[in-house]
């Protein structure tokens, strides 16, 4: 038997680091469960790529051994994506040091001297969003700490709701007693999804602090040898030092013939050239193993020669490479194939809706019931709640809206969606603390159903590439996000009346009442109470 006090102790860990990660994390599995479908978001963002013949990559040899002719500042260390579904061109990859950034140009464009056209960005700016928040340069350690947080009040609230757990994990009592039903929901989501949460809250923690983790390491464990070591214990690349002799390169098909020998199971899809047109040069053909754990894997391969250096792949690789695969497979969900990306993305959901219950059930524990004005900071945090929850939803879905507008009228879209995201959010989190709470709260709601409804009515006026066609056209990735913009609508717009029905026939001492309860019956429950 846990004791009292320890009970309170852990209640109020849960309660508060809950409250502190809770804006961040509700952004965070919001745009994470939208994020798991990264690659159907590239098919969305970019219509001219939509049902494009692959290029072939036969020729492919004397293309890339020009771009290596005319970037001779990369000293032959670049990568070539190769064709896949969304994005059927082979597309030059290489790191810019002096925008310290990577950049990327389709090969045809590079051959051609041709200036990229500005193209979208809105499953990075997401997945920017899940990461880092979309905030700069401090965004990953906010998030890094905003994990450690999370993981506490994963274990608090598993302490505090121990003893009730078998008793109540599968009752949801719905009726005039609200906060129980939402304390009841907020539970059983809780506990039924903790594995997965706690593998959110360490993969997270890693992700976001390994570049710190990985400093304190080196110097206080591997005495400043850890980062030079590192690639080559958790990758397949093999770097050489440059014989400054030239060499004839083998091609593209050739290369992806000898993965396919050694691992017949893997789709290769990614070429990392080091010291390319050296002697000693080698490359990193990197690919997808389906059915696997840790899909991405790898196989290093001489590049003048053919040989085999390394292998990096399901059933063939070391410690390091298999935990390092399986931590990014487990956070990202990209094992078991569609049905693995559909779990994710309902975990991610009920995720967000754990950490919205939680501000709620904060609320209305600290509301004044017999008193017909409720204390300030209730009042501020419902605001907040609403205000960054569903100002962050809609935000997501007017980035959506955007990018299809700037295709529309030639515009920028990477711009557009970023600039469509970021005032969408700030103008309604500022409407938030102008509105009472609850009117605040159904304005938002509908405003973020009718940004969601646009997303496939946007791409259908800027493409033509609507519901009705795109499953017979073979675009199951752009039917995908158009149904799901539609279903996140729907659920808006639930959510939307069921908040208008609280907020009209609610217990009227709320502040998520739209009318106070009228103070002489206040006053005269307080003295019937005395």
């Amino acid at each position: 038997m846990i004791k009292s006090a320890t009970l309170k102790l852990y209640q109020a860990l849960h309660t508060w680091t809950g409250i502190i990660a809770g804006f961040a994390l509700f952004i965070a599995f919001y745009a994470g469960a939208i994020t798991v479908f990264h690659a159907d978001l590239h098919s969305w963002q970019d219509p001219d790529t939509r049902g494009a013949a692959y290029e072939q990559i036969d020729d492919a040899g004397p293309r890339i051994a020009r771009f290596h002719a005319q970037h001779p500042e990369l000293k032959g260390n670049f990568a070539v994506m190769l064709p896949s579904d969304h994005d059927p061109a082979l597309v030059a990859w290489w790191f810019d040091a002096a925008r310290n950034e990577w950049v990327n140009k389709p090969l045809a464009q590079a051959e051609q001297h041709i200036a990229p056209a500005p193209h979208s960005k809105l499953a990075d700016l997401v997945n920017e969003l899940h990461y880092s928040l979309g905030l700069p340069v401090a965004g990953i350690w906010v998030m890094g700490v905003v994990s450690l947080l999370y993981g506490v009040a994963l274990i608090s609230g598993v302490v505090v709701h121990l003893p009730l757990l078998v008793k109540d994990l599968f009752a949801l009592r719905p009726g005039r007693n609200l906060k129980r039903f939402w304390q009841d929901a907020h539970n059983a989501i809780g506990v039924l999804s903790l594995p997965f949460h706690l593998i959110f809250a360490v993969t997270g923690a890693i992700f976001c602090l390994f570049t710190l983790m990985a400093a304190v390491f080196n110097y206080g464990v591997f005495d400043g040898k850890l980062m030079s070591e590192f690639p080559s214990y958790t990758s397949s690349a093999v770097p050489r030092t440059a014989a400054k002799q030239p060499a004839a390169m083998l091609p593209p098909a050739e290369l992806v013939g000898v993965a396919r020998r050694v691992a017949p199971q893997m789709e290769a899809n990614w070429l990392s050239f080091s010291n390319y047109g050296d002697r000693n040069a080698t490359v990193e053909i990197r690919g997808v193993s389906p059915n696997t754990l840790a899909p991405y894997g790898g196989i290093g391969v001489e590049l003048a020669t053919g040989r085999v250096l390394r292998i990096d792949i399901p059933g063939q690789r070391s410690v390091n490479q298999a935990v390092l695969g399986s931590v990014y497979a487990l956070h990202f969900g990209s094992f078991g194939g569609h049905l693995m990306q559909w779990l994710y993305f309902v975990l991610g959901l009920a995720g967000a809706f754990l950490f919205y219950s939680g501000n709620l059930l904060w609320i209305e524990a600290r509301r004044k019931r017999q008193n017909p004005e409720q204390p300030l900071r209730t009042w501020r945090m419902a605001q907040a709640t609403v205000g960054v929850c569903i100002g962050a939803c809609a935000a997501i879905s007017a980035a959506f809206v955007a990018s299809m507008v700037a295709h529309m009228v030639g515009g920028d879209p990477a711009l557009f969606e970023r600039v469509a995201c970021f005032a969408t959010f700030f103008i309604l989190l500022g409407w938030a603390f102008c509105r009472a709470p609850a009117r605040a709260a159904i304005e938002l709601l509908l405003t973020a159903a009718v940004l969601s409804a646009l997303i496939p009515l946007a791409n259908a006026i800027a493409t033509g590439d609507h519901l009705l066609v795109t499953p017979w056209r073979g675009l199951w990735g752009v039917f995908g996000v158009d149904a799901m913009g539609l279903a996140l609508a729907a659920g808006f717009t639930a959510l939307a009346r069921a908040t208008w029905r609280r907020a009209r026939s609610g217990q009227p001492g709320s502040v998520w009442a739209l009318t106070p309860p009228d103070k002489t019956r206040a006053t005269t429950v307080v003295e019937q109470a005395s």
